[in-house]
């Protein structure tokens, strides 16, 4: 019977600081996130310095709380996993020099993990990927769509020209009013609207599985300018709505045309913004109705976690991929498939 596979995730990307220990890449056994939304609320966005300095402070005691609740001691792992990038440089190296200090004072290996790769092997934490398969990524900061055909291979077949699905919701949220982070208030707005006003979808291409949500974002925040400066009463609950539906409308027809054209297997969403109620129903509404499997993480593990880069981060260790005491944090990192890592 094979040994099984105890690894520590540690992430800290942007602005939760986590850590969790995973069993065989596929069982949570802790997971401990320490978010810091409320320092960040009142600026309306998060604040690189501040976010570092919140890693700072809790990096050491989420670690230490994902081996307690794991009931776990170091001498148990097999390795720790940590986000290596992209994010805030200042955020990664909190993290990353985090696990290298635990890594080389506990004699385990180290594998630097890519924070999308995390995002969608968070749903083999719910059941397993099965292969060819198509993941739509929507966070923040990228909108994505990855083609994988194994383990570790990731091709990218789609990506945003411009403002990533949760950029645009916040920049709207910040011109209606709404408080930090915006993408669950225009969510509930939405569901809450009796009616909605009629944006563009942007398609881009024929052929094209690229997006772009920079022109949306724009049409809404025209609509609402000019709306005041005639003293027009606006509904922001309609706004809200019409944004969404346009937003919901090019993701879901994107990824149903590529899972189509590809043939997949099954399609998966990961990131923040697969929380949103009204894409998660239109995706499991289409791919019901065409027959191909379609799964999507709880809402606890759509956003930022470290189980999701202790899932990656086994399938790494099992394929041979590790990393060294070099690792520095990468801003900028590409998503490639691991045998060109």
């Amino acid at each position: 019977m094979e040994k099984d596979l105890y690894i520590l995730g540690i992430e800290s990307s942007c602005d939760e600081t986590a850590a969790s220990v995973v069993k065989n890449g596929t069982e949570i056994i802790s997971n401990v996130v320490a978010s810091q939304i409320e320092s960040h609320k009142r600026f309306g966005g998060v604040v690189p310095e501040i976010a570092s300095r919140h890693h700072v402070e809790q990096v050491t005691i989420v670690l230490e709380e994902a081996l307690k609740q794991a009931n776990l001691e170091p001498k148990d792992l097999d390795g720790v996993c940590v986000t290596e990038g992209p994010g805030l440089v200042g955020a990664l190296l909190i993290g990353i020099n985090a696990a290298k200090a635990f890594a080389f004072a506990n004699n385990l290996p180290l594998v630097g993990v890519h924070h999308i790769a995390g995002h969608i092997y968070a749903n083999q934490l719910m059941q397993p990927m099965e292969f060819p398969l198509l993941a739509l990524v929507v966070s923040g900061g990228h909108t994505e769509l990855v083609l994988m055909k194994e383990h570790g291979s990731f091709e990218l077949i789609g990506e945003t020209r411009d403002d990533a699905a949760g950029e645009a919701y916040d920049k709207v949220a910040r011109v209606l009013s709404i408080p930090y982070p915006g993408g669950p208030h225009i969510d509930r707005m939405a569901h809450e609207s009796d009616g909605a006003i009629k944006f563009p979808r942007v398609w881009l291409e024929k052929d094209s599985y690229d997006f772009s949500f920079s022109g949306l974002k724009s049409a809404v925040i025209n609509y609402q300018h000019n709306a005041v400066q005639r003293g027009e009463e606006i509904n922001p609950h309609h706004i809200a709505k019409g944004f969404q539906d346009s937003v919901v409308e090019v993701l879901t027809a994107k990824t149903l045309r590529a899972a189509r054209e590809f043939n997949v297997k099954q399609v998966i969403a990961a990131g923040g913004v697969s929380a949103n109620k009204g894409l998660r129903t239109s995706l499991e509404a289409t791919f019901k109705e065409e027959g191909i499997p379609f799964h999507v993480p709880p809402l606890k593990l759509c956003t930022d976690n470290g189980a999701m880069i202790a899932a990656a981060g086994s399938e790494m260790y099992k394929a041979g991929v590790c990393s060294d005491l070099s690792l520095n944090g990468r801003p900028g990192m590409e998503l490639l498939s691991w045998n060109n890592k």
